[in-house]
Order: structure tokens, then sequence, then C-alpha cells
């Protein structure tokens, strides 16, 4: 977590963060452009198994070496505002590491019916999805449980957030942040979902300030996803109500709706700073 105080020295304003995302985009076409020689010069199978793990870095490279430079450049110049840090508000590390994570696999529970609520995915985009999950389980791994939970939160919480807090209401910033976060999955399926689990990475960032507790989220949410779909009950189910008794569901949902309440208003106590 040291190339974290890398960026410490950048604080976006809002012409920043038009940049980051312009370069997010660039990032995306070179890694699509990678992806298509890989498919080229070796096989669409290379491509579809090991295109992922090297096309995702490369998206957010540019970016990143965009807000590296800044943050050099702003050094001598300025006090700094740390992107990760530990308010945790007199708590140990590994205690907040286990509320967040558990506060994360609990609201995905609790959102799972509003993906219910959306038209059936496309069998295009189901295939899409079962390509990225069906992968060598290193390959997987490292882009959904590594990969993505870094890059992400180091551009949607890191740079976006950190950036719009200093310029607006709190409420407004995460807001802002979790819909950029919804945005880039590209699909309703997904950024619905990652647009509530946004909030709540969004707000512990906010309440606490560590970019390690949002990634430690973000992973243990993608790894959970990632596992349950080498289930066997789970391959071809879409939400976990086709394969649980009613009322088993039911009860787990009301225990997930109540953990991350009560985790919310644990973390609300914390003093922010």
């Amino acid at each position: 977590y040291y190339l974290f105080s890398t960026y410490n020295y950048f604080l976006p304003d809002i012409s920043d963060l038009i940049w980051i995302v312009v370069l997010f985009l660039i990032g995306m076409f070179l890694g699509g452009i990678i992806t298509a020689v890989l498919t080229f010069l070796i096989s669409p199978e290379f491509a579809t198994t090991y295109g992922m793990v090297i096309m995702y870095p490369v998206q957010f490279i540019p970016a990143m070496l965009y807000a590296s430079a800044k943050s050099r450049r702003n050094e001598g110049f300025e006090k700094g505002y740390a992107i990760d840090s530990n308010n945790f508000g007199g708590r140990k590390g590994w205690s907040m590491a286990l509320i967040v994570s558990a506060m994360a696999l609990a609201g995905a529970f609790v959102i799972e019916p509003i993906s219910m609520l959306l038209p059936e995915m496309s069998e295009i985009m189901k295939a899409a999805m079962k390509m990225l999950l069906d992968g060598p389980v290193w390959i997987v791994l490292i882009s959904v449980s590594i990969f993505a939970p870094f890059f992400e939160e180091w551009l949607c919480r890191g740079m976006i957030l950190r950036g719009l807090l200093g310029k607006m209401k709190p409420a407004a910033a995460i807001c802002i942040s979790a819909a950029f976060f919804a945005i880039i999955h590209f699909n309703p399926w997904q950024a619905i979902p990652a647009f509530v689990l946004g909030l709540l990475f969004g707000f512990v960032y906010y309440r606490t300030g560590s970019l390690k507790l949002t990634m430690l989220m973000h992973c243990a949410n993608n790894t959970m996803a990632a596992v349950f779909s080498r289930i066997p009950a789970f391959e071809e189910a879409e939400s976990f109500i086709e394969v649980m008794n009613p009322w088993t569901y039911a009860g787990i949902f009301l225990c997930s709706a109540a953990f991350v309440a009560s985790t919310i208003i644990v973390l609300t106590g914390i003093p922010h700073k």
C-alpha cells in the first residue's frame, strides 16, 4: 500500500476528474487493442482466457500516470491529503476489516431483490458473464478479486470521491462516485447493484479514509460471486431465492439488512477527519 502515497499530493478538481475519466476511456481503448492483437497473433481462446488479466491494468495506467505526475508536481507546494488512512475510531484494523467485509457480503444479499426486478439478462450478456467467471481459477481470482478491487477503488473512491468531498456535500459526492462506479460496469444487471454497493463503499471511505477497507469490501463481494458461480447448485440460478427455502431466504435477508444498518450506525459514530 505504499503505492498510495504516490497520490497524496493530488486532490483532483473537476477538470482533473474529467481528464481522469477521459484517460480511463483511452485506457479501455488500448486494452481493447491488446485483446484484438492477442486474438490475431495467438488465438481467440488465448485472448478470452488470459486477455482480461492483461487488459485490466492497462485500462487504468494512463489515469494513474496522470495522477502520479500531478502529485509529484504538487509535492513541494501543498500539504497533501492522504489517499489512504486509518481513521478507525479507536478500533483495531483487523476488527474493522472483518466488520466491513461482512457488511459488503450482507449488502450484496440485501440488494439482490433489486436485481430480480430487472428484465431477464440477454443470452449475449449471459455468455459474457459466464466467460468472465469460467476461466482458470487463478485468472478469475486475479481479475475479479485483486485487479478489480485495487484499480476500481483507486479510481472511484481514491480519486473521484476524494476529489469531490472537498467541493460538495458528502452525500452528493458519495452518490456521484457510486454512479460512476455503476457506469463503468456497462450493463444494468451489474450497474444497479454496483451503485448500491458503491454507496456503501463510499460511506466507509468517507468515515474512515481507508482505501484498504473499501478494496477489501470489493474483494469480498467479487470473490463471493466467483465462488458461487462454481457451485453446481448456483450455476444456473440468477438469485439465491431460486435455491433457498423462502423462509430461510427471508431470515437471511432480515439479518443481513439489520447488520448493514447497525454497521452504518457504528461507522457514523467515528469522528470524521
